[in-house]
């Protein structure tokens, strides 16, 4: 009996084999989002490690390809400061070239970018963010309803205006946030520097994990000195965060890219070509 079950089992059509689903292409790109010339950098740390110094500071934005499926990462300062000389005030930004003007370059318009991730509310961080009104503002819970709240330093909700007071879409990131669902993208909780701060994992088919910070620190010098700005809105959170970026880095061999950090833009391959 058994022996015709097998027959008749084997002259049954066989289930197709179903390919394994390919993971989508991650390709990142930097780009010049200004600069900011620091002649009194002594706010960079409350415990005196730059009285006296002036430091100069770059601002960069990151665009994430995950397949068909744009994000924005930051959106560095205003368009108001295009072309601004850099004077003696203690904080003096500057913006060589629009966010639009770059991604032209590489064939993206704004309404490409299907999401915009932010890391905190200043305004060196979403300055051209209504740039992408149809994108999906992600953005800290905590940032988010303290810009309700009232004034804040170096924050204008203005800048935000298609989803603070527009309509737009608002997605609301508690904790980490796995953002195409595959591990790849992922949102990383680093308070501290404002309550909802965030910094960006993004896991690339050939470079590895790179770690984009946000403002967890605005230097790498910062690192070993332990340095917590002045304005941030919690030191316990900010050197948890600090602390939290390292061990990551360590555990699972990611680059760091400090965002503010002249000495870390060559790390990621120059504009226009993505880091795979």
């Amino acid at each position: 009996m058994w022996h015709v079950l097998a027959s008749c089992v084997s002259l049954l059509p066989s289930a197709p084999v179903q390919a394994a689903p390919t993971a989508p292409e991650v390709e990142l790109w930097r780009l010049d989002c200004g600069e900011i010339e620091m002649n009194d950098a002594s706010p960079l740390s409350d415990a005196g490690s730059y009285a006296g110094k002036s430091r100069r500071l770059t601002d960069g934005c990151y665009l994430i390809r995950h397949g068909k499926e744009l994000l924005l990462w930051d959106a560095g300062l205003p368009v108001t400061v295009r072309g601004a000389p850099i004077d003696a005030q203690p904080i003096s930004p500057t913006l060589a070239v629009d966010l639009p003007t770059q991604l032209a370059r590489i064939g993206i318009r704004p309404d490409d970018i299907g999401r915009l991730a932010i890391s905190h509310y200043h305004f060196d961080h979403v300055g051209q963010a209504a740039s992408f009104p149809k994108a999906t503002l992600l953005i800290g819970a905590r940032d988010w309803a303290a810009l309700h709240r009232g004034t804040i330093p170096f924050a204008d909700p203005h800048l935000l205006a298609p989803w603070f007071t527009g309509g737009g879409k608002v997605d609301l990131i508690e904790g980490d946030r796995d953002i195409f669902g595959d591990g790849s993208v992922v949102m990383l909780a680093t308070p501290g520097h404002t309550p909802g701060e965030s910094s960006l994992l993004v896991r690339l088919p050939r470079t590895g994990a790179v770690i984009l910070t946000g403002d967890v620190v605005h230097l790498e010098a910062q690192w070993p000195l332990s340095a917590v700005p002045i304005w941030n809105t919690e030191r316990a959170d900010s050197l948890a965060s600090m602390d939290r970026l390292q061990r990551l880095a360590a555990n699972t061999g990611a680059t760091i890219i400090v965002q503010h950090d002249p000495a870390d833009v060559g790390k990621l391959a120059r504009f226009p070509e993505p880091t795979r």
